[in-house]
């Protein structure tokens, strides 16, 4: 089939691509319809890897996809073909001990779209098993659909945290999971959320789209300073993978709060473990998500979580290479979708 595929660093190209995937009895058909671009993508296509993950052969990019089921296997039930769905993109062996605790996401051996060896989405369809594809209610677009993997990490962050009514809440960094998470936040029912960032473009971007979040430059100002006159923090999300940002927010979290790790530094971070402990800080670290792609629909189809204003810009599956080129070098899109042939 016809694939988005990198080639090397800063080289894409549409072109043929062999992938032998085989429909079992458990497993759907799908024809892709919308694939956001997320920032993983976008460091594979500018640095050919992430950590150990490292692209050494031609690898289809995307994993934040949305599509219609178009033939199921012998033992589905619950989908048919017709259905819009969206596709959680992580698979964990079924045999491991994290999947049988219900920690799947935390398996070594994890099968994730778009990371190496593994194949994306970014191709007319997709082989998936039934059970991590979601059906899409009436209400839901294909390009929210999309949407539900990058919200999933705000959602999961913000159960792991348990945020309460009425509670202030700081996320730090404006990036796409920063924002994602603010807004999973507000739908959580928090008083107050703030959202700083050393970027006045990225704020503005995000004030622009979401005028209920408070927005905090902290770039003349150290966070606990510029935090001054907005009371007890409770809740932290470190969503900006700074190495200096988890200290920064063990000092910003008020005594009997809590702090969530979503970003992912390139270099290690540190904090004060007395800090910490005189507070008494709850200090959660997540990665990616596990049981909530039928939460974000759900929130969605609600509108207790508006999710439209995420989307900065849709290309055609043409555009593919622009698409990256571009998105690689702005700092004024939230996030950007691609298109499929239909």
């Amino acid at each position: 089939m016809r694939a988005l595929v990198l080639e090397k660093v800063k080289q894409l190209g549409i072109h043929e691509i062999e992938l032998n995937e085989v429909m079992g009895p458990e497993d759907v058909t799908i024809k892709v319809h919308t694939v956001g671009i997320c920032g993983s993508d976008v460091h594979y296509y500018d640095h050919g890897g992430i950590g150990n993950f490292l692209v050494k052969e031609p690898m289809v990019l995307g994993h934040e996809a949305s599509g219609t089921v178009v033939s199921v296997g012998k033992n589905v039930r619950d989908l048919k073909p017709g259905d819009r769905v969206c596709m959680e993109p992580g698979i964990p062996d079924r045999n491991s001990n994290e999947f049988r605790t219900g920690r799947y996401n935390i398996d070594p051996k994890v099968r994730f779209w778009a990371t190496p060896p593994i194949h994306g989405c970014l191709r007319p369809t997709v082989v998936h098993p039934a059970d991590f594809t979601f059906k899409l209610p009436d209400n839901v677009s294909f390009g929210e659909g999309a949407l539900v993997e990058p919200l999933a990490v705000g959602v999961y962050a913000v159960e792991r945290a348990a945020v309460k009514l009425g509670s202030t809440v700081l996320v730090i960094g404006a990036g796409t999971i920063g924002l994602v998470t603010a807004l999973a936040a507000a739908a959580a029912g928090a008083g107050k959320v703030i959202v700083a960032d050393i970027s006045q473009k990225r704020l503005d971007l995000c004030g622009s789209r979401y005028p209920s979040l408070v927005l905090l430059n902290v770039a003349a100002k150290p966070l606990k300073e510029a935090l001054l006159g907005f009371g007890a923090i409770d809740f932290v999300f470190e969503a900006s993978g700074a190495p200096p940002s988890l200290q920064s927010a063990m000092e910003a979290v008020a005594p009997g709060g809590c702090i969530v790790q979503i970003g992912c530094p390139l270099k290690e971070s540190s904090f004060s473990v007395s800090l910490a402990q005189s507070k008494e800080v709850r200090l959660e670290f997540i990665f990616r998500y596990a049981h909530v792609y039928p939460k974000v629909v759900a929130l969605l189809a609600s509108g207790k979580l508006n999710a439209k204003p995420l989307i900065t810009r849709e290309y055609t599956f043409a555009e593919g290479a622009k698409a990256f080129e571009e998105v690689s070098k702005s700092d004024e899109m939230i996030k950007a979708q691609i298109l499929m042939p239909q």
